[in-house]
C-alpha cells in the first residue's frame, strides 16, 4: 500500500457536498483509512476543498487523481448518471472503488461495472453506509435470531423537501427523483431483512410535471411469507423510519438512514405487554458511531486482506433490478401523476 502501511489511501472524486460534509469526515474517523487526495473539474474548487479539509493533495481533473500512485481506493459521489463511467475508469486505473448509491441507473450497467472490477482485480462496492452501523447490525441479528418470530412485514418511510429545479436530484437525465435517491434504501433494507428477492412488485408514482422526476413513490414488495411496503418522497416534510414486524414481536430503529455520527442510537424491540397502551419494549442503545467510518473500515479491511467486498456484487445488481421493476409497475398501473 506504500505510505501509511496498514491503511487504505483514499482519493475522493468530486467536491460534492456529501463528500465534503459527511464522507471525508467519516473516512478520517475510520481506523483503516486516510484521505490523501481530492479532485474536481475545477482547480479552484479542488484547491479550496483540500485547504479547508487539510487534504495533502488536490487534482484539477478526475483523470489526474486516477493517475495518482499514492491513491489505493476512490470514493465516487458524482451524480448518478456518471457512476458507471468513472467507476470503470477508476477500476481500469487500478483503484478499488466505493461508489455512492444507486450504483448505476440500470442493472445492466451495474453488471458492466462489476465485469470491469473482475477484469482489473479490484473491489467495487455500492455505498449503502447504513448497513455497517452497529444499530443496523443489531437489528439484523434480532430478525435473524428469530426473536420476533417469523418475519412478516417491513414498513419504511424516507422523505425530504426539495423543489429546486436546478438541484441534480431534480434532473431526470442525471438519475434524479425519489426512488433512485432515497427509495433505494427501502428496497435494499427490505431485501436484506427478508434475505431474499421479491416475487411480486407493485408501485404508485407521482412525477413532477415539469422535470419528470418522481417526487413520491410508494411500493410494495411481495416475498414468500411476507410483504415490504415503503414510501419515498422529495416534496414532503423530512422524516425517516423503519418498522419490522414478526409473528412474535416487532422492532423499530430510531434514526435508520441519516444516523448522527456523534449521538447514541437506539433500536426498540417489542414483545408482548399490553399493546398499544403499554407494550413491553426493550431499548437497545449504541454508542455514537459514524456510519461512513464503519463502511470505510469494512471496505478497507477487505482491500487490505485481499478478501471479497463485505457487500457482494449480486446485491447491487439485484437492488437495481427491483428498482427497474418498480418504475415499470408504476407506469403499467397508470398511476403516474
Amino acid at each position: 500500500m506504500g505510505a501509511g502501511v496498514g491503511k487504505v489511501r483514499w482519493g475522493v472524486l468530486s467536491t460534492a457536498a456529501i463528500a465534503l460534509q459527511k464522507v471525508i469526515p467519516g473516512l478520517r474517523r475510520s481506523s483503516l483509512g486516510e484521505v490523501t487526495a481530492i479532485a474536481s473539474r475545477s482547480e479552484v474548487a479542488a484547491r479550496s476543498a483540500a485547504a479547508a479539509l487539510e487534504i495533502p493533495r488536490w487534482h484539477g481533473t478526475y483523470e489526474a487523481l486516477l493517475a495518482d500512485p499514492d491513491v489505493d481506493a476512490v470514493y465516487i459521489p458524482l451524480p448518478n448518471h456518471l457512476h458507471m463511467e468513472w467507476s470503470i475508469r477508476a477500476l481500469q486505473a487500478g483503484k478499488h472503488v466505493l461508489c455512492e448509491k444507486p450504483l448505476a441507473l440500470t442493472a445492466a450497467d451495474a453488471e458492466r461495472m462489476f465485469e470491469a472490477a473482475d477484469g482489473a482485480g479490484r473491489l467495487l462496492m455500492e455505498a449503502f453506509m447504513y448497513r455497517h452501523h452497529p444499530s443496523w447490525i443489531a437489528l439484523r441479528d434480532v430478525v435473524a435470531s428469530g426473536r420476533l418470530g417469523r418475519l412478516t412485514a417491513v414498513d419504511s418511510w424516507f422523505s425530504y423537501y426539495n423543489d429546486d429545479p436546478a438541484n441534480i436530484r431534480s434532473v431526470l437525465a442525471y438519475g434524479g427523483g425519489a426512488l433512485y435517491d432515497i427509495g433505494c434504501y427501502s428496497v435494499n433494507l427490505s431485501r436484506m431483512l427478508f434475505g431474499a428477492e421479491p416475487r411480486t412488485v407493485s408501485a404508485s408514482i407521482v412525477r413532477d410535471p415539469a422535470s419528470g422526476v418522481d417526487v413520491l413513490t410508494s411500493g410494495t414488495l411481495g416475498f414468500d411469507g411476507g410483504v415490504a411496503s415503503f414510501t419515498c418522497a422529495t416534496r414532503v416534510e423530512a422524516d425517516q423510519r423503519v418498522h419490522v414486524y414478526g409473528t412474535r414481536g416487532r422492532a423499530a430503529i430510531e434514526i435508520p438512514f441519516n444516523i448522527p455520527p456523534t449521538l447514541p442510537t437506539r433500536v426498540f424491540v417489542t414483545q408482548g405487554g399490553d399493546p398499544p397502551v403499554a407494550p413491553a419494549t426493550e431499548t437497545l442503545e449504541f454508542a455514537p458511531a459514524d456510519p461512513y467510518a464503519c463502511e470505510a473500515d469494512a471496505f478497507a479491511r477487505a482491500v487490505l486482506d485481499g478478501a471479497p467486498a463485505p457487500v457482494p456484487p449480486s446485491d447491487a445488481i439485484a437492488n437495481l433490478r427491483v428498482i427497474e421493476r418498480l418504475f415499470a409497475a408504476g407506469a403499467s398501473a397508470g398511476v403516474e401523476g
